[in-house]
């Protein structure tokens, strides 16, 4: 049996007080960054490919089934606001489609050929990364997609949260972050979730970085689409060229991005 299906460490949980379920989590919770930390050669040997591949055009995909999709579904939607980066280069698929980021599609990881449909909507082809994302290792959905995506040349990774899975097994890269049994039995939303999160913000910022997206520690190319946004990226445009807040925002509303205005003025004043 695979071990986020394993029992529970604790038992009569709804005996515990409020306390002491909040403290047993957190508990269970701490050990989820050292899976994590285990794992960052797994990471890095996928990053790497990614980074290769989108630097020659390529993209990166996601699928998942429930939890695991919609992670994958939530980091490819932070890519184009945060770095910048245009839409359709980072795709997040989920089981069931778009309708079951907010209710689950009763089935649908069970299909092992629907993935690979979804992924021929968006023409995927050998330049592109595929990465399936799976707490059990065991999702036929994925497993499914990974297998047509090696049959026709594409580049695998996952991220999954047991050893030895089919899953891994399906992939190039694969990711193992060994997580445990859930505090509550089976619950793989918990510190299953919580790892996944964890290597996707590492691979998806470590690719963003070392494709340039990233100056100093700065988002230099986010999406100006609120006031938050905006005032943060006056005061990176301030500190980068030591200048005050109205000439910096006069210079961001000009240019339209960070980047474009740091360089602007860097460029005049050099000629």
């Amino acid at each position: 049996m695979s071990t986020t299906e394993g029992a529970s460490h604790y038992t009569d949980l709804e005996h515990m007080s409020v306390r002491d379920l909040l403290v047993n989590i957190n508990r269970e919770d701490k050990t989820v960054p050292l899976a994590v930390e285990k794992a960052i050669p797994q990471i890095e040997a996928l990053v790497n490919v990614i980074v290769d591949r989108m630097t020659h055009g390529g993209r990166l995909f996601y699928i998942g089934a429930g939890t695991s999709g919609r992670l994958g579904v939530v980091d490819a939607s932070e890519i184009p606001p945060t770095y910048g980066m245009p839409h359709g280069k980072v795709i997040g698929l989920i089981a069931g489609g778009d309708g079951a980021i907010r209710k689950a599609v009763e089935n649908a990881e069970d299909n092992a050929t629907q993935a690979w449909k979804d992924l021929e909507e968006y023409s995927i082809n050998r330049q592109d990364v595929l990465v399936g994302i799976a707490a059990s290792g065991r999702t036929p959905y994925v497993i499914g997609g990974l297998n047509d995506a090696r049959i026709n040349g594409v580049a695998t990774g996952c991220v999954v949260c047991n050893s030895n899975s089919l899953v891994a097994a399906a992939a190039d890269f694969p990711i193992e972050l060994i997580t445990g049994p859930e505090f509550v039995t089976g619950s793989t939303r918990m510190k299953a979730g919580t790892a996944q999160k964890l290597a996707l913000n590492m691979l998806s910022t470590t690719v963003m970085v070392k494709l340039g997206r990233v100056r100093g520690n700065k988002m230099v190319d986010m999406m100006l689409t609120n006031e938050k946004l905006v005032d943060r990226g006056v005061k990176m445009v301030m500190d980068e060229l030591k200048i005050p807040y109205a000439e910096a925002e006069q210079l961001l509303q000009q240019h339209g991005s960070v980047r474009k205005a740091v360089d602007s003025r860097r460029n005049h004043a050099s000629n």
